[in-house]
């Protein structure tokens, strides 16, 4: 078992580090300079604010400088927010978009999970047929376009909910739905088709033989096994609704971390974009080895040997 979360956890290094070389090289290779402004400045202002940013290094040198400051924690400077310090911009945004990320996950397991369990007890009939309707819908139309329907819809038509902002816990509902909108559909589907085969294994025949009941039957046998992928795809589906959540929280005015995300690439703050990037790469690296750890735990079957997991 240790050796082989430490493999996990040593791959999950080195892609951590190869996407941040990778990310610096692409951002040196744009063409022109970050400081460039609409205003024109001097000859002496562009030379001092490029050693203080230290743009007139040599690329190696830069990148040297950068991995050092970032095991000491430290993302470097806004070069357009007046001299902000990146982590800071991050840790003072974050909030708002783990808030939102937390109850869309929620929202997707549970809701996902209770369409997926209804439909595989009631295989080719009307509540069937109605939970995959509605998780094709879920699949067919992004978030981005979900958004501004349930805009128009709850807030300009019905007058329900705030159109845009933050300004209590009812607002996190229609950013929830548009999130989660994907996930609940794909949770859906995926828990359908797995119970369903689950359902006609031989110890649930058994199971019933003994007359249990349906609920306990589903709940204590089907569901333990049934959850499995789900919870292999949870890694995915919780990295994927805190970086995806970039435009929605543009939709609906969420001061969190994607405003400045997409402001950092609009102005070509590069110690922004790298932050950003890098930590929304940590989240996903890191949420994918707590899956792969969850799934050996989970899993009865799975055992650890020699760092490798085999049944």
């Amino acid at each position: 078992m240790v050796r082989y979360i430490l493999s996990k956890f040593m791959f999950m290094l080195l892609s951590l580090f190869l996407l941040i070389t990778a990310t610096f090289v692409l951002m040196n290779a744009v063409p022109g300079s970050p400081l460039q402004t609409e205003k024109a400045t001097s000859e002496q202002v562009q030379k001092n604010l490029e050693a203080y940013y230290g743009l007139d290094k040599p690329m190696i040198v830069q990148y040297g400088t950068y991995l050092k400051n970032l095991v000491k924690g430290d993302l470097g400077i806004s070069m357009k927010k007046k001299f902000q310090s990146v982590d800071k911009m991050i840790a003072s945004s974050f909030g708002y978009s783990l808030k939102l990320g937390i109850s869309a996950v929620v929202t997707s397991v549970v809701v996902g999970s209770l369409l997926g369990i209804i439909a595989a007890m009631y295989h080719r009939k009307f509540l069937d047929n109605l939970a995959m309707i509605i998780a094709v819908i879920g699949l067919a139309i992004p978030s981005l376009v979900m958004a501004p329907l349930l805009q128009y819809l709850f807030s300009v038509k019905l007058r329900i909910f705030e159109v845009a902002g933050l300004n209590g816990p009812m607002d996190y509902v229609l950013p929830t739905i548009a999130l989660a909108s994907g996930p609940i559909a794909f949770i859906a589907r995926l828990l359908r088709s797995t119970m369903i085969e689950v359902l006609s294994a031989d110890f649930i025949k058994t199971a019933k033989s003994k007359g249990l009941s349906g609920y306990v039957i589903v709940m204590r046998h089907a569901m333990r096994n049934s959850m499995l992928p789900v919870v292999t795809y949870l890694g995915y589906l919780t990295a994927g609704i805190i970086t995806g959540s970039v435009v929605i929280e543009e939709i609906f005015g969420i001061p969190g971390i994607g405003k400045y995300f997409v402001q950092s690439v609009t102005d070509r703050d590069y110690p922004l974009i790298m932050g950003i990037t890098i930590f929304y790469a940590i989240i996903l690296m890191v949420t994918r080895f707590l899956a792969d750890i969850a799934y050996v735990f989970v899993d009865p079957r799975m055992r650890v040997s020699g760092g490798k997991v085999a049944k």
